[in-house]
């Protein structure tokens, strides 16, 4: 990202308020140089919300997109909390299936790639009443316009198993406000789909702040900042994004015989000669990519070093580095795995103090509001 610009922005709701769902605020929102720079400078001046619904494992593309720069953070000394929001599970679907051992499963991954529990803050969605009580006030703060026009709800949408749309969906981004905003989170690392969700998030923030403010002239909320990862998004097997859901990605938890499986199966192209082509030859090039992530290289070398070898030659380095690179945080994930009650044990204290923050927060609400 670029270093960020102010934007002028509208002091109430309108039907074009957020129009582009936050394209036109772009570098306002999104300034990942200056904001790298003012994190390595005073990483305990910032606090991080990040997470991932429990739907099913993650994979390596979550790894690589998210979860390797939430330890760098964390390892910086950027204090770190770590949603799952289950709730959210309903909002594509009409029932939460497996959602405990999918909670469990997930806590197993932030664990197992080098979140440390004793600092960050990992809880559910659904522990934190206080939190979901924010969505109330929140959500007078946003118009239906707003909410029918946001366009990660219309691809989330898109991609929903559901026959009907439901509420929660179309709210999605609104709760998602709740939980960046209930402990006051001013960083949130997103990929570039999911500007619109935070977007939504400082559009609540600002109106809140200019409705209700402080009798000392002080605001309630900061209006977070995206934190963009500068890996490139890796496809699936089938050439497609990687998704839980879509059947086509390599779980973290999968072990050395089920990766060379998937990958085996991944799709190439005819063309022996391997080049890093991602606009020409984009499930060669997310090959290539991946190998490269792996092992610390440039994409180019990896396609160099395999030159003429062809595709069988290309999947066989791909497997080797990606079992290399994941066998130590999968023998970690094996041990954390065989102590179900630990994992627990996280959650629980996680829970007692994002409740604590949430309590806090909605009293801070009620107050300004009069509602006290």
């Amino acid at each position: 990202m670029t270093t960020t610009t102010a934007v002028a922005e509208p002091t109430g709701p309108s039907d074009t308020d957020t129009e582009t769902a936050g394209l036109a605020d772009l570098s306002d929102l999104a300034g990942f140089d200056a904001l790298d720079e003012s994190v390595r400078a005073d990483p305990a001046a910032h606090r991080v919300l990040t997470g991932d619904r429990p739907t099913g494992p993650l994979h390596l593309g979550h790894y690589f997109g998210s979860l390797r720069n939430r330890v760098r953070l964390q390892r910086l000394g950027v204090e770190m909390f770590l949603v799952i929001p289950d709730y959210q599970v309903i909002t594509d679907r009409d029932v939460a299936d497996r959602l405990a051992e999918h909670t469990e499963n997930l806590v197993l991954d932030y664990l197992a790639t080098g979140i440390d529990a004793d600092r960050a803050t990992v809880f559910t969605h659904s522990a934190v009443p206080a939190l979901n009580q924010l969505l109330l006030p929140f959500l007078s703060l946003v118009s239906v316009a707003e909410l029918h026009r946001n366009p990660t709800v219309k691809d989330e949408i898109a991609h929903s198993s559901q026959a009907a749309v439901n509420g929660l969906m179309l709210t999605y981004p609104v709760h998602q406000a709740a939980d960046i905003l209930f402990c006051k989170a001013d960083l949130v690392p997103v990929g570039k789909d999911q500007l619109p969700h935070l977007e939504v998030t400082r559009t609540v923030a600002r109106r809140f702040n200019e409705r209700y403010p402080h009798p000392d002239g002080t605001t309630v909320f900061p209006r977070p900042r995206a934190l963009l990862d500068a890996a490139p998004l890796l496809l699936g097997t089938d050439g497609g994004k990687m998704s839980k859901s879509r059947g086509n990605s390599i779980p973290l938890a999968a072990d050395e015989d089920t990766t060379a499986r998937l990958l085996k199966g991944a799709k190439t192209d005819t063309d022996r000669r391997i080049t890093y082509d991602p606009a020409g030859r984009p499930e060669v090039s997310n090959l290539v990519l991946l190998a490269a992530l792996c092992q610390d290289r440039t994409p180019e070398e990896v396609a160099e070093e395999i030159g003429d070898g062809g595709a069988a030659a290309l999947k066989r380095t791909v497997t080797e580095a990606v079992n290399e690179h994941f066998r130590p945080i999968r023998a970690r994930r094996a041990e954390l795995a065989a102590d179900r009650g630990h994992l627990r044990d996280v959650l629980r204290a996680g829970s007692e103090r994002a409740n604590a923050i949430a309590d806090a927060t909605l009293a801070e609400v009620r107050e300004v509001m009069g509602s006290l």
